[in-house]
C-alpha cells in the first residue's frame, strides 16, 4: 500500500526536490533580511544570513517531509479537534526545537555575549510565530495533496467502472448475437438437408469455418474491415448455396479502408436481415450490394437489398428475426456514442437500404491476416 502511495506522490514531494525547494525559500528570506539589515545600518555579512536561514529551512524542510512520509494518513484524516489537540502543539514543539538547534549551531546570533537560553528566548520571541505559520502552510499543502490524490483516484475508479460496464454490455450483446446467428444458420442447414444433402454438408463446413474465425478473434471488439469482409464473404457463400443462385451480390470496398477499424460482426446481422426480411420474400432473382467507402473523416457503409419494404424490421420482434438490427444500433451507441449513425430506409417498394456512418480509425496492417475459410 505504501509503495502504491509513493508512486502516486507528486514529483515535488521527492525529498531532494522538497527539501531543496525549502532551502531555496530560506535563501530568499535571507536575502530579504540582509537587505533590510543594510537599510538599518547594520553591517553583518551576507554569509551569516544565508547560512542561518538556509540551515533553518533545511531543518524545517526535513522535518516537514518526515511528517508527510510518516504521518500523511493522520494529516489527511485530521479534523478540527485533532488539529487543535495534536497538530497545534506539534507545530509549537517543532518551532521551539528548530530555534534551539539554530541557536546551538549559530552561537553568534542574535548576540554572541548572551547565554544559550537567552539567545533561544530571543529567537522564540522573534521567530516562533513565523515557524508556526510555516508549519501550517506545509500542513495544508499536504492536505491539498491528499484531496487531489483522492480526486484522481475517484476519477480512475469511475473510469474503470465505466470501462467494465461497457465491456459487460459488449459481452452481453455478443452473447446475444452469436447464438442468434448460430441458430439461424443451423436452421438453414436443417432445411437444406431435405433438398440437397451435399449443399447442406458444404454449408455446414462453411459454418464451421465462420465459427473458427469468430474464435480466432476472441474478445476483440474492433477489427479491420478486411477481417469483417472475410467473414461476410464466407457468410454470403453459405447463403448462395441455400438460395441456389437466386441472389446476386456485389461487394465494394475502398482499398484504403481495408485497415480501418469497425465493430466485430457488425455487417453479418445487417446482411442476414436483408435475406430474412427482403430477399426471402421474392421468387425472382434478388440483388444485394454492400459498399464501404470514405467520406471525409468518416467511413460510410451502405447495404441495399431487393425484396419487401422495411416496416417489418424497424422494431425487434418476439421471434428474434430483427434482434440483429437492434443489436447493431446498441453496439454503435456503446462504441461511438453520437459520433456514429444508423439509418434503415425504403428506397422504393422493392428495395431497402441500411446506411452506417462511423468515425474513421485505422489499424496497423496485420502481419499475419486471418486465414480465409470456405469463401469459394
Amino acid at each position: 500500500m505504501q509503495a502504491k502511495e509513493n508512486r502516486n506522490d507528486p514529483v515535488f514531494m521527492n525529498p531532494i526536490i522538497f527539501i531543496g525547494a525549502s532551502v531555496c525559500l530560506g535563501l530568499l528570506f535571507a536575502a530579504q533580511e540582509w537587505v533590510y539589515s543594510l537599510r538599518l545600518g547594520m553591517h553583518w555579512g551576507a554569509k551569516v544570513f544565508f547560512k542561518s536561514w538556509g540551515f533553518q529551512f533545511l531543518l524545517f524542510g526535513t522535518i516537514c517531509w518526515l511528517l508527510w512520509r510518516l504521518f500523511r494518513n493522520q494529516i489527511q484524516r485530521a479534523n478540527v479537534v485533532s488539529m487543535l489537540a495534536l497538530f497545534l502543539p506539534c507545530s509549537i514543539v517543532i518551532g521551539v526545537f528548530e530555534e534551539m538547534i539554530s541557536a546551538l549551531i549559530f552561537p553568534d546570533l542574535p548576540r554572541s555575549h548572551l547565554s544559550y537560553w537567552q539567545r533561544v528566548t530571543m529567537s522564540l520571541d522573534a521567530e516562533l510565530f513565523d515557524d508556526i505559520v510555516v508549519f501550517w502552510c506545509a500542513f495544508f499543502l499536504f492536505r491539498s495533496i491528499g484531496y487531489y490524490q483522492r480526486f484522481r483516484e475517484n476519477e480512475r475508479t469511475a473510469a474503470q467502472l465505466e470501462i467494465q460496464l461497457a465491456n459487460a454490455q459488449f459481452a452481453a450483446l455478443r452473447m446475444q448475437l452469436n447464438p442468434h446467428f448460430l441458430f439461424n444458420a443451423m436452421n438453414s442447414i436443417s432445411s437444406l438437408m431435405r433438398i440437397d444433402v451435399d449443399a447442406a454438408d458444404a454449408m455446414l463446413e462453411q459454418l464451421s469455418s465462420l465459427m473458427r474465425i469468430t474464435l480466432e478473434r476472441g474478445d476483440a471488439q474492433l477489427i479491420t474491415v478486411r477481417d469483417e469482409m472475410e467473414f461476410i464473404e464466407t457468410y454470403l457463400a453459405m447463403q448462395a448455396r441455400r438460395y441456389a443462385g437466386r441472389v446476386e451480390h456485389a461487394l465494394s470496398v475502398d482499398p484504403e479502408l481495408y485497415d480501418a477499424l469497425m465493430p466485430s460482426m457488425l455487417l453479418q446481422p445487417i446482411v442476414e436481415n436483408a435475406f430474412v426480411h427482403g430477399l426471402s420474400k421474392i421468387t425472382s432473382t434478388g440483388e444485394l450490394t454492400l459498399a464501404i467507402q470514405r467520406e471525409g473523416k468518416e467511413m460510410k457503409i451502405c447495404v441495399v437489398n431487393s425484396g419487401a419494404g422495411v416496416s417489418v424490421v424497424k422494431e425487434p420482434k418476439s421471434d428474434g428475426h430483427a434482434v440483429g438490427v437492434a443489436n447493431v444500433r446498441r453496439r454503435l451507441k456503446l462504441h461511438y456514442g453520437d459520433k456514429a449513425s444508423f439509418s434503415l430506409t425504403e428506397l422504393d417498394s422493392s428495395h431497402a437500404q441500411v446506411t452506417i456512418h462511423l468515425p474513421l480509425q485505422f489499424s496497423l496492417p496485420l502481419k499475419t491476416p486471418i486465414t480465409r475459410f470456405g469463401a469459394q
